[in-house]
């Protein structure tokens, strides 16, 4: 790739990112002009379509494209340190936690977000997985595989204990509902956007450390325990704001596919991250859009297209 071309790519990849934080960030904190509405609802219309119309909709689109952003930034860190099943193993942690904080409402009559809770959960199920990790030498698939079976068996028996779902869908939370992210939900993904972002952006180069050379990062004196959970705990947080919409059976995907697709387009790490965002927006936006015009789900529509343009990346790549 030349130099000039290069350069070119990242200037669109960086005004995308700009058009991101002016669009997407005042609309989950309620700030958007009214009349951002109005024109969206026309302008959908003219296309012969009511996409704009609806605010539940602006609220799916503003989170997916935050969870476009972030799942693919935290998914770089785990895919090259073959980390890639923690994220399905801290997708079922945040499991227990909706169900524990169902059984909770139930037995309490409080009423309160489950997400936070699924939050709290999915940090103390990604501190624990880091603590086996530590303990037994490596990310090996015997302590995750303890974690993920263990945490969807502790949900389940929630379930049982509280009589089932009796206050949430258990469906949305499983395989993703565009319905359930409401303006707080969309405000609480803003804010673990920023958390996530900032902490890479400020954290960079300790986080690239351990993800090629932990004994290097000893040798630099980083401390390499702290970023190791701090990426898990980063790692919990993505997983708990994308399962609104992608569902526990499918989060992992938006940590690992388009990672995978950037890593066959890029020549440097840094590339891949920055286009695995890219193609991470594109794969949510578009499946959004065509689960809301087929009467698909979200999830399984947002991943299949993700495993699309990987598999054009596979046909595009030298070999």
């Amino acid at each position: 790739m030349s130099g000039r071309r290069e350069d070119a790519i990242w200037v669109a990849i960086v005004a995308i990112g700009i058009s991101l934080v002016t669009v997407f960030f005042p609309i989950a904190f309620g700030v958007m002009p009214s009349r951002f509405f109005e024109y969206s609802c026309s302008a959908s219309q003219a296309l012969g379509s009511q996409f704009g119309c609806y605010g539940f909709l602006w609220n799916t689109v503003t989170t997916g494209v935050f969870i476009g952003i972030i799942g693919p930034l935290i998914g770089t860190f785990l895919v090259h340190r073959e980390m890639a099943l923690i994220g399905e193993t801290l997708a079922h942690t945040a499991f227990a936690g909706v169900a524990f904080g169902t059984l909770i409402m139930g037995a309490s009559g409080w009423d309160f977000r489950l997400l936070l809770v699924a939050i709290v959960v999915a940090v103390l199920g990604a501190l624990a997985v880091q603590g086996l990790a530590d303990r037994t030498g490596s990310y090996g698939d015997v302590p995750i595989a303890i974690m993920l079976t263990g945490s969807f068996a502790v949900g389940t028996l929630f379930i049982d204990i509280g009589g089932g779902f009796a206050f949430v869908d258990i469906n949305s939370y499983l395989f993703g509902n565009i319905s359930i992210t409401d303006d707080r939900s969309v405000g609480l993904m803003a804010v673990l956007t920023l958390v996530v972002v900032l902490a890479v952006t400020v954290l960079y180069k300790p986080l690239v450390y351990i993800t090629f050379d932990e004994e290097a990062a000893h040798v630099a004196r980083f401390n390499v325990p702290g970023y190791n959970g701090l990426l898990v705990v980063l790692t919990a947080l993505v997983i708990v704001g994308a399962m609104q919409i992608l569902g526990v059976i499918l989060v992992a995907a938006m940590l690992v596919v388009p990672v995978a697709a950037a890593s066959l387009l890029a020549a440097s790490f840094r590339q891949a991250l920055y286009t695995s965002v890219v193609i991470g927006v594109t794969a949510v936006l578009s499946g959004i859009s065509v689960s809301w015009t087929y009467e698909l789900r979200p999830g399984a529509t947002i991943v299949v297209i993700a495993i699309a343009i990987y598999l054009v990346a596979v046909y595009r790549s030298p070999g």
